[in-house]
């Protein structure tokens, strides 16, 4: 027996759990909102153009209208400046979409303090528990936050000194840049930086420095919670726009042993 007829048998047998780690994408997804002078889109939006009705009698057919960031969805390279000369969405090689994962679990300190910043010593412990983190590999950062995917003001919690969500400090954003093994890097907040990263010094560490290290990353994941320490795979999929910085992905799932 082959080994992707092994595989396909163990999926269909349950004996590999597929778990799906998209958010529904409707009109109520949030979606990151900036101040002036930044601009915004607007939120999704299904436009009808046919319902079994009219000139196209026999289908449903829609248009959608949203952002490339738009519910769980991927950044490639190129959509920071430190990764103008890097890869478009479209030219993200495939192996970097399916690959081994693991989930570093800071939900409990996230509810504690949403300001909450991941730091070079917490990943160092988790390795001491868990091993390395794996070869050409996704560190998938859970915090809770998929919890407040279903309100736009519960999930980005702004208040009048901005955006406060959990995130990863500017030594650990550029260590883990820095760290060959990594080559994606998913979270469950609207984005990889901490709400209050604007103000840090360098500001959105996790951007420009994953960027200019080629890094790919995937944002408002949900159902980290279900997933081990280490044994699971991710396996993403963005549109590849030709020219695009992201994209919308899924089913973004993974999977792993019982």
């Amino acid at each position: 027996m082959s080994l992707l007829t092994d595989l396909t048998t163990a999926i269909r047998d349950a004996g590999i759990k597929v778990i799906d780690l998209t958010a529904p994408l409707n009109d109520t997804t949030p979606v990151i909102r900036l101040p002036e002078p930044f601009g915004n889109t607007a939120t999704f939006a299904l436009h009808e153009i046919s319902r079994y009705d009219g000139p196209r009698p026999r289908v449903v057919l829609e248009r959608h209208q949203h952002r490339e960031h738009t519910g769980t969805h991927f950044d490639a390279p190129v959509h920071w400046v430190t990764g103008k000369d890097g890869a478009d969405v479209a030219q993200v090689p495939v192996d970097r979409l399916i690959a081994p994962a693991v989930v570093l679990d800071f939900s409990a300190q996230a509810a504690a303090d949403p300001d909450f910043l991941l730091e070079i010593e917490h990943v160092q412990r988790w390795e001491a528990e868990h091993g390395a983190l794996p070869e050409g590999g996704w560190l998938l950062y859970r915090t809770g936050w998929d919890a407040r995917s279903a309100s736009q003001q519960e999930f980005l919690n702004a208040s009048e000194t901005g955006p406060h969500t959990p995130g990863i400090s500017v030594a650990c954003a550029q260590w883990l840049a820095a760290n060959e093994s990594i080559i994606g890097l998913g979270v469950e907040t609207v984005g990889t930086d901490a709400g209050t990263a604007h103000s840090f010094d360098p500001p959105f560490p996790c951007h420009a420095s994953a960027a200019g290290r080629g890094q790919v990353r995937a944002h408002q994941l949900q159902n980290l919670a279900l997933l081990p320490p280490r044994g699971a795979v991710v396996i993403t999929g963005p549109l590849p726009i030709t020219g695009g910085s992201g994209s919308p992905c899924g089913p973004s799932p993974s999977s792993s042993g019982p």
